[in-house]
């Protein structure tokens, strides 16, 4: 067998069965499924049953230990050369593993990852995260496809790893947030080959709102702070610029406000550029998100949404990625992480 593709869930089970019956429709066939269900109060086991005669399907159910240590679960039980990683809330094209065969047999790989899109049923909202998850205008377009401002790095929610490598490696570490990034930098630091399958994409349904957008966002940025102490190379100039972004709104903001104190005890005149000016590279901005995405997600609704979108991702990551500095790096604190029972939610 070629690939065993592993699932963990955690009180999904309507996501799963999307998931599931997206995989009966792919072209290429050697494959099996594991669900590792993460002690869920709603489980997924007669959605899975349900399958068991389109499917090579194998349902394990377990107590709760988080998605990375579920991962693990299900590679000790997997027999595919390949183990693909999919987070529960994916949906595949039918040439999803097809294009990861061509790609495998055009330029063989230790790891790989794809990027991930929204589906025309999504939500607005979720076009609108989808957008700013993967766009050039937030995080330089890594995440959707493109290879700009650094070397690609798989993520969970769509990754695959030779199973010897894997098992080499010891699979996912304990970490609670960041554990894919871990294992990445831990397949390079092997001497592996991590590859990026434009081809191989999903449907990603993430966040479904904004709120627990700014929560997964705001640990992705706890996470990096824990990478770095981890692995102080791994910390690029990429890393810094939601930070920087999310420095540089609040100082232009709080030069603003200075500036309408000022009008309003001097001469309007002399201070109304320094209550106005400010506020142009964000206006900027926003102008630039609003237009790319009404542009590509033909809707200006989605595009307003977007800059919300935009603005939450990468102040949230900024927040997080600031309290965990000053609690790792400058007040020594252990590793830590925020909405841990939100986790997959």
């Amino acid at each position: 067998m070629k690939y065993s593709i592993i699932v963990p869930v955690f009180n999904r089970p309507d996501e799963v069965d999307e998931l599931l019956d997206s995989l009966t429709r792919q072209t290429c066939r050697d494959f099996e499924v594991i669900i590792v269900e993460d002690g869920s109060e709603r489980d997924c086991r007669n959605v899975a049953e349900a399958y068991a005669t389109r499917l090579d399907i194998h349902y394990h159910a377990k107590s709760n230990s988080g998605p990375g240590q579920s991962r693990n679960y299900g590679a000790e039980r997997a027999h595919g050369e390949y183990l693909i990683v999919l987070d529960s809330d994916v949906v595949l094209p039918e040439g999803y593993l097809q294009a990861v065969d061509d790609e495998l047999a055009r330029e063989p790989a230790d790891a790989f990852g794809g990027p991930d899109c929204a589906h025309p049923s999504f939500t607005d909202t979720q076009k609108a995260i989808s957008y700013s998850m993967t766009s050039f205008f937030t995080t330089g377009g890594i995440r959707g496809g493109r290879k700009k401002l650094d070397k690609f790095y798989p993520r969970s929610f769509n990754m695959g790893i030779r199973r010897d490598v894997y098992m080499r490696l010891g699979g996912f570490s304990r970490m609670r947030f960041g554990e894919d990034i871990d294992f990445s930098i831990r397949i390079f630091k092997a001497g592996c080959r991590c590859r990026l399958f434009p081809g191989a994409w999903v449907w990603h349904k993430r966040r479904t709102d904004l709120r627990k957008f700014f929560r997964q966002v705001y640990n992705s940025g706890i996470a990096r702070i824990n990478l770095y102490k981890k692995y102080p190379e791994s910390l690029k100039m990429v890393h810094l610029l939601p930070m920087v972004f999310t420095v540089g709104v609040i100082a232009l903001i709080l030069t603003s406000a200075v500036g309408r104190v000022l009008m309003h005890y001097d001469d309007i005149d002399r201070w109304y550029w320094l209550c106005a000016a400010p506020w142009l590279p964000i206006l900027a901005y926003c102008a630039i998100i609003f237009v790319d995405s009404a542009r590509q997600n033909r809707s200006l609704r989605i595009g307003v949404i977007s800059v919300a979108a935009a603005f939450t991702q990468l102040m949230g990551y900024g927040f997080g990625f600031i309290e965990a500095w000053w609690k790792r790096c400058v007040m020594g604190r252990d590793e830590f992480s925020a909405f841990e029972k939100n986790f997959y939610k």
